[in-house]
């Protein structure tokens, strides 16, 4: 049987810090399933979803809590192969001056609608021919699937034109 695991992981960048969880996981004959990983002010941060046989997950832990200090771990163990619901997904992207609480108001008016933010992706830099900044996200939305998506589309557009953001949703 097998055991899933969920990793959130942060320290310095540098080279090989990747090879090194790789090496790890592979080493303890673990199957590297999926992962988001980014460089954010010269910090490593990522999330990582690896499968192991059960018998093995204590050792590929102990293993990986080898990497401090390197890294920082959380380990989490996951009963789930795949999620438990199959949902309609929706991409949001949306464009604006940055100011803050952009991301509060959006993600509130989703939870209020009990949609799950699948994948987010935000970035602050200039605008083309201004000094102002621009904030940009882009998100994988997953839609309960008895929602209306016009009233959510609808309450979307409501809160991007009082936000002063242009905001669109295209299905996936």
């Amino acid at each position: 049987m097998k055991t899933f695991l969920v990793l959130t992981l942060i320290g310095n960048d540098q080279p090989g810090l990747v090879e090194s969880l790789a090496q790890i996981v592979a080493q303890n004959q673990g199957n590297w399933l999926e992962s988001n990983m980014s460089r954010l002010a010269g910090k490593f941060a990522g999330i990582l979803r690896v499968s192991v046989d059960e018998g093995r997950a204590d050792q590929l832990i102990s293993a990986l809590d080898a990497l401090s200090p390197k890294l920082k771990l959380v380990v989490e163990r996951s009963a789930h192969a795949e999620p438990e619901a199959v949902m309609r997904s929706l991409r949001l992207s949306l464009v604006g001056n940055d100011r803050p609480g952009i991301i509060r108001d959006i993600s509130g008016a989703l939870a209020r609608q009990h949609v799950n933010v699948d994948d987010l992706e935000t970035e602050c830099g200039p605008a083309p021919m201004s000094s102002d900044i621009l904030f940009k996200a882009s998100a994988v939305l997953h839609i309960p699937a008895g929602l209306d998506i016009d009233s959510l589309r609808a309450e979307l557009e409501q809160l991007a034109d009082d936000l002063i953001v242009d905001l669109s949703l295209i299905a996936d």
